[in-house]
């Protein structure tokens, strides 16, 4: 009986815990690590309370639990972790405390895409800029047969935002004659779409690449 309520009092714990890493509520995120609760716990769909948190945005429990030495890189059911969910999604500021603690630049979604791939397809320009800092492979290729720069062009508008994306992966020195698995190009895609100004930046880099 004593070793029941022993189980059900760490399931309800590890619930509260996870409940309070989604609320943002780090003071009781605080309480329960000092309880015993295990940092990594995870729900049914394999995620650990960092990553809840980093879905729900939930920036002063990031902080409280990277800081307390939570896996940045702790993969779900669906391969999601805190770094390649905040990088995909756009949370700077967890973006950048989970680069700060070990982030694995290498690690790849369930589509293989680095999180470079999906910050450029949702059009998260500061994020692009964050990671294009860091040592991330700029023209890595995911199982779509696209990278950055293609996702960008083809599941862009081709408006303000794409275009300055497309104009710093570019500028960090991109590869922009990658093709996709149909020897699509970069620019034959803009140019099919009318992305003028993006078919314009392409032009110009490959001038320059000539000379």
């Amino acid at each position: 009986m004593g070793t029941t309520h022993a189980n059900e009092s760490t399931v309800s714990l590890a619930a509260r815990f996870q409940a309070a890493a989604a609320e943002d509520d780090a003071a009781a995120v605080q309480e329960m690590l000092a309880q015993g609760v295990d940092i990594e716990t995870r729900d049914a769909n394999g995620r650990s309370a960092l990553l809840l948190a980093t879905h729900h945005n939930a920036i002063n429990v990031a902080r409280v639990l990277i800081d307390a030495g939570a896996n940045v890189n702790a993969m779900d059911n669906i391969t999601d972790s805190p770094f390649l969910y905040a990088g995909a999604e756009g949370r700077l500021e967890i973006l950048r405390m989970t680069l700060a603690h070990g982030a694995d630049l290498s690690s790849v979604n369930r589509y293989g895409g680095t999180a470079l791939i999906p910050a450029a397809h949702h059009g998260h320009v500061e994020t692009v800029r964050v990671l294009l800092k860091t040592e991330i492979d700029i023209d890595h290729v995911n199982n779509l047969g696209w990278t950055a720069l293609l996702e960008a062009i083809i599941l862009g508008d081709g408006g303000p935002t794409y275009i300055e994306i497309v104009r710093l992966l570019i500028e960090a020195g991109a590869d922009i004659n990658i093709a996709d698995e149909n020897n699509v190009t970069p620019l034959a895609h803009a140019t099919s779409r009318n992305y003028t100004e993006i078919v314009d930046m392409l032009l110009t880099a490959s001038e320059n690449k000539q000379d």
